[in-house]
């Protein structure tokens, strides 16, 4: 099917976007926060792949590279914005957590952690999404992101614990 795109297949193409773009979206979804910026962004990494085809060589899947597409356009239109991430050094370290607590009784459905995720700091919600979600390391988020490891370590500690917050205060 790659090998049909290259070489212009408009059916080829369509199949593959058909398979990708729902993850895809999804992937974008979660960086911007805004449907229409994750479709605009969806559809900006595909023409980016397609016009970009003739370079994947096979060495990792299909979907590995255009899933690395995907994060760096999200990447670059967020710096277009020029998003302020929240850092570590603007925010007191969060409260240690209440042990009287049970976390276990509480029921986390994943419509509200989505949710939750939604309600995150930019900073906060980028880094979680790399790292649980798409599955970064806290190396290679630093690197995507211009931060140092701690503070990409940082960040996805106080994105949990944030979303713990949210989950809590909702119910």
């Amino acid at each position: 099917m790659i090998e049909s795109c290259k070489k212009g297949d408009v059916r080829a193409q369509y199949q593959l976007y058909s398979l990708y773009s729902r993850a895809m979206y999804n992937i974008c979804y979660r960086m911007t926060n805004q449907r229409e910026e994750a479709e605009d962004m969806l559809q900006e990494s595909f023409t980016y792949a397609f016009s970009r085809l003739g370079s994947f060589r096979f060495e990792s899947s299909f979907g590995a590279w255009l899933k690395r597409i995907v994060v760096n356009t999200c990447i670059n239109h967020l710096k277009k914005k020029r998003v302020d991430l929240v850092y570590t050094e603007q925010h007191n370290d969060p409260a240690p957590e209440d042990e009287s607590v049970d976390y276990e009784e509480i029921k986390f459905q994943v419509e509200g952690v989505m949710k939750a995720i939604e309600k995150l700091p930019e900073g906060y919600r980028i880094v979680f999404s790399l790292y649980l979600l798409e599955g970064y390391d806290h190396k290679e988020i630093s690197d995507i992101l211009g931060i140092t490891e701690s503070t990409s370590k940082s960040q996805y500690l106080r994105a949990k614990q944030k979303i713990k917050e949210i989950l809590m205060s909702d119910e």
